[in-house]
């Protein structure tokens, strides 16, 4: 799907105020109400907006400790990918893993009620055997920028 400037600049504004009304986001975009939620609705039907919601502040709504762990499997064949992953989907502490190259073979975002119960977790994960071969914890002190990624023109 090709988005020009107008597409870009509705995700750019939903993606900083998902709440915005029909008429602010036409105005905002110079368009009228009705082709500005045309290009909505279709920007959704194409899966480039997945969803609204509303970003939390964890630690005024529930406090949680964030921490971030580098996970290094033993070993490397798609079933212990597929093992390893299934068990981060089914724990609702992790909020974000990614895979990665470059020496580590997961980055995951845990936050916990506390370090204690972070540590039971990952006790929990290597008892489990789940093919973690070595674990480096990073607990977050402050966090310095959270925001969404800016919205560009996609290059052909």
């Amino acid at each position: 799907m090709k988005l020009d400037r107008y597409d870009l600049k509705i995700l750019e504004i939903l993606a900083e105020d998902g709440r915005i009304t029909k008429s602010r986001l036409a105005e905002a975009i110079n368009l009228s109400v009705s082709p500005c939620w045309e290009r909505v609705r279709r920007l959704e039907k194409a899966g480039i907006i997945e969803g609204y919601g509303a970003r939390l502040n964890s630690r005024m709504a529930v406090r949680r400790t964030p921490v971030w762990v580098q996970i290094e499997l033993k070993s490397h064949h798609a079933g212990d990918f597929q093992r390893f992953e299934a068990e981060v989907m089914a724990t609702p502490e992790v909020t974000e893993c990614v895979a990665v190259g470059g020496g580590v073979d997961y980055l995951i975002k845990v936050e916990a009620e506390t370090i204690d119960a972070y540590q039971r977790l990952i006790d929990g994960w290597l008892m489990s055997e789940i093919g973690i071969q070595r674990y480096f914890t990073y607990i977050v002190t402050k966090t310095v920028k959270h925001t969404a990624p800016p919205i560009e023109l996609a290059s052909d």
